[in-house]
């Protein structure tokens, strides 16, 4: 299964403390990336890319900051007073929501987003009442997701407000710096930041909807996506290994392996890019090469991604709670918040006759899903159990 990495975070909280969404920070090699670009293999995609439209305000987002919250800035700041709005339940009401990165407009009017659309609808709100943003990558622990038959991993991303020049000047006192974060302040603590630019915001963006249409089979309109990303910024490492997922899906298997290696050639331990750079070499008929790449690959990663979830759930499909149990756990102790444990972990622990701990991992299911679809299908659940067991 093809890996990929993808700005986006598995929790989210309304929390403000003193995200890319959420993907890795790398340096890929400075070398041209004109030869890794295959043009002629794919068509126009039915959606033009527009870096300009990502941070761009909407007339709804103007008349907000203009109108809406203008007498809360004039009481408690440009900085604290968009803040605030944005955390307070009776303003923005925004929700986490990972179905699908989002430009600054479209995350306001939806009111929900991943965490790196929810980042750059604050970065564009911030800049229109003309505050400095610094954007950071939180080095946090690397969370996976699959579907459409691939891998994903997510990383973090925040920013940081400044107080504005001519605030300073003035001798207005305000916060110099506040960090807005939509995770909770206990997963951040001790974490390392590091400054990142623009453009790999930007680059983050574009290699998120590259995989997001990818995973729906669209494969021109992935391409397209992830070109520009690598355009953005050629140093962000993520970019060529997406490229290589979409030419690996599209047969174009030296084009891939050569995309795979430009990424290795920046991060030679990278896990993800040495996965899929096996992946591809199998394909080729390759096999030896393969198999040197999966032994340094195991040197690194002793076990992939949900291996043992993949364990656990055999076992609880064939009936063998007790041992999906175990294996459910171990995955666990890797990841404790994903959903999916947590919903086969409830699905064990009914098949064992523990009522109790199956509504536990189910609700923790609901509570850690990601998208509105996953929280639903986990709430009906959840309460068709409660009900057979209140009887």
């Amino acid at each position: 299964m093809p890996r990929h990495v993808i700005a986006r975070a598995l929790i989210v909280a309304a929390t403000c403390i003193g995200l890319v969404g959420c993907a890795q920070v790398t340096q890929a090699p400075s070398e041209p990336i004109a030869p890794l670009l295959q043009d002629d293999a794919f068509a126009p995609p039915a959606q033009p890319v527009r870096p300009e439209q990502i941070l761009a305000m909407s007339p709804a987002m103007v008349r907000y900051v203009d109108d809406d919250i203008a007498r809360r800035i004039r009481r408690q700041g440009r900085q604290q007073g968009l803040i605030d709005a944005l955390y307070d339940r009776d303003m923005l009401r925004l929700e986490y929501d990972s179905a699908v990165t989002r430009t600054a407009s479209e995350a306001f009017e939806a009111r929900s987003g991943n965490c790196l659309s929810l980042v750059i609808m604050t970065a564009a709100l911030a800049r229109h009442l003309e505050l400095p943003v610094v954007f950071q990558s939180v080095d946090v622990e690397e969370s996976w997701t699959r579907g459409q038959a691939l891998l994903l991993a997510s990383g973090h991303v925040n920013l940081v407000l400044s107080q504005r020049p001519v605030d300073k000047a003035r001798g207005v006192f305000t916060d110099p710096q506040l960090t807005v974060d939509f995770l909770p302040p206990q997963d951040l603590q001790g974490r390392r930041v590091t400054r990142i630019t623009e453009d790999r915001v930007l680059a983050m963006y574009m290699n998120n909807r590259a995989a997001e249409t990818m995973a729906h089979g669209d494969l021109d309109q992935a391409y397209a996506w992830a070109r520009a990303s690598l355009k953005q910024d050629p140093s962000f490492a993520s970019a060529p290994i997406t490229l290589g997922v979409i030419y690996h899906r599209k047969g174009l298997l030296a084009p891939a392996e050569a995309a795979f290696r430009h990424a290795l050639r920046a991060e030679p331990q990278n896990t993800i890019a040495l996965a899929d750079l096996a992946s591809v070499l199998v394909s080729q008929g390759r096999q030896a090469e393969a198999d040197e790449v999966k032994r340094a690959l195991a040197q690194l990663e002793a076990f992939p991604p949900f291996h043992f979830f993949d364990l656990g759930k055999a076992a609880v499909q064939r009936g063998d709670f007790e041992a999906g149990k175990v294996w459910l756990q171990r995955e666990m102790s890797r990841d404790p918040d994903y959903h999916e444990v947590h919903f086969w972990l409830a699905v064990a622990y009914n098949g064992l006759g523990d009522a109790k701990a199956a509504r536990k991992h189910l609700s923790k299911a609901m509570a850690n899903s990601t998208t509105r679809g996953e929280h639903d299908l986990y709430a009906a659940k959840l309460d068709r159990l409660q009900a057979r067991t209140a009887h």
